[in-house]
């Protein structure tokens, strides 16, 4: 007799189920780097936007400079034969008696004035200098600025970059530069671990809303700009307070600080005097002939001339050249007789002392000149934007009245001991070397501990994270 029980359709079959890929070995890390991540850029994101707006005016600095003191930096009239840098300084020092000549700039173009630089100054902040700018055909005085730093930064630009350093709060001023230098790395890093880590699908942006579309430019910019996040934050770092310290000593330790041409005569390279003792720049031989020598050594312009800062030192006359190509070769010309006793070529520098060079004027926006400020200001824009995002999503990230819902607890419970242990020894290392970095994650962690128990202990720990 026939079956009467019917047989299961095709569209009844159920095909097993495919089984689930197995974990990749890195992905506990996930949810440790998202709670990271998180909370950095909740606590840090405050200090990185000042550093960002402040880092995009001064970026802009360096033009604006030109146009409001076009004065001072240019001639009245570009002449036939520039006179002797001998009497473009006693023009200075006779509109400007005061203080005692550091240092002189010879106009380092046709059309660009001559800078000769008096300290002691009163009036003149300490560390900076009074500007004096001398036509170089006809030694009219055309005006007299402030001026801070190696690359001559003129009042507006000083104040900017002030600012953007230590928010004109002196050096206590400076832990928030190195404090948003310290984590911007990290933050940048952890972003790219986040957005590599997800799935292809889940970062598209086209027909996405609400988080996920902030999601998705949060981290579709952030990935485009993390490489320059990461350079920023390093080369940041090269001259802070603590972490600069602790960089300058292992550089030192590995023979690869930055040399110094000799200002005693005969001597090797080593450390030399900035500032002159007496009140009109000019000893021995004169500023002609130690500037005539150092041309004969091959320092093509721009040059700095310092005179000799005692009576047993000599003339220093190094190029100033921070833009590619630099040119910082240096000589030593005694005084007494005009012959060069001591040559340092930029090409002979360590090579850790060519990165840091090239390094701080690429992040200062000097290296490549307006294209390399565009591409700075380009940046800081990326920065702020990324950090109104990521305050919107942590914004819809909270459900009802919870704002802002973060990230739970436990994740580092998840990571293998294989890849937990070494990875707490190089935080630590590395916290070591940058404390402001260090000492923020230590507390941070201390705190979230004491929390967790407490939560714990009152019944609330909160869920695992799925």
């Amino acid at each position: 007799m026939p079956s009467t029980a019917s047989s299961p359709t095709r569209d009844e079959i159920q095909p097993d189920p495919a089984p689930a890929p197995p974990p990749r070995r890195w992905a506990p890390l996930r949810p440790l780097v998202l709670r990271l991540h998180f909370y950095a850029g909740v606590f840090v994101a405050p200090f990185l936007l000042v550093a960002a707006v402040t880092g995009f005016l001064y970026a802009g600095a360096f033009q604006a400079e030109k146009l409001v003191y076009a004065h001072e930096l240019s001639v009245g009239e570009v002449g036939d034969t520039k006179l002797p840098v001998s009497r473009q300084v006693a023009a200075a020092r006779e509109a400007h008696p005061e203080g005692t000549v550091s240092a002189v700039r010879p106009s380092p173009q046709a059309d660009h004035t001559t800078r000769v630089l008096l300290s002691g100054v009163k009036g003149v902040d300490s560390g900076h200098t009074l500007a004096v700018f001398v036509d170089p055909y006809t030694a009219e005085v055309r005006g007299a600025l402030e001026q801070y730093g190696s690359t001559g930064a003129l009042p507006l630009r000083t104040w900017i970059d002030e600012f953007h350093r230590d928010l004109h709060l002196g050096e206590n001023g400076r832990l928030y530069s190195e404090f948003a230098a310290s984590w911007l790395w990290v933050i940048a890093g952890g972003g790219l671990v986040l957005w590599f880590s997800r799935r292809r699908a889940l970062r598209k942006l086209r027909g996405t809303r609400g988080r996920r579309r902030t999601l998705g430019l949060h981290g579709t910019v952030g990935v485009w700009a993390a490489a320059g996040f990461l350079f920023l934050s390093a080369t940041g770092l090269t001259w802070s307070t603590y972490a600069g310290a602790n960089i300058d000593e292992l550089r030192t330790s590995l023979g690869q600080a930055t040399p110094s041409v000799s200002a005693a005569a005969g001597g090797e390279h080593a450390g030399h005097g900035a500032s002159a003792t007496t009140g009109a720049g000019e000893h021995g031989v004169g500023l002609d002939k130690v500037l005539a020598a150092a041309r004969a050594e091959g320092l093509t312009d721009p040059v700095e001339i310092v005179p000799p800062a005692d009576d047993t030192s000599a003339y220093v006359v190094r190029q100033i050249q921070r833009s590619w190509p630099e040119k910082q070769d240096a000589v030593a010309v005694d005084p007494a007789t005009g012959q060069v006793t001591d040559v340092l070529r930029f090409a002979d520098h360590p090579l850790l002392a060519k990165l840091t060079r090239w390094g701080i004027d690429l992040h200062t926006g000097i290296l490549f000149g307006l294209a390399n400020q565009i591409a700075l200001m380009l940046l800081a824009l990326s920065l702020v934007m990324l950090i109104v995002w990521g305050y919107r999503m942590w914004w819809q990230r909270g459900r009802a009245s919870a704002f802002g819902r973060p990230v739970p607890r436990g994740a580092w419970q998840r990571v293998p001991p294989a890849v937990l242990v070494p990875g707490v020894a190089v935080i630590a290392m590395v916290g070591y070397f940058v404390p402001l970095l260090g000492i923020p994650l230590a507390a941070f962690v201390a705190v979230d501990v004491v929390l967790g128990e407490i939560a714990h202990r009152r019944g609330r720990r909160a869920p695992a994270l799925k």
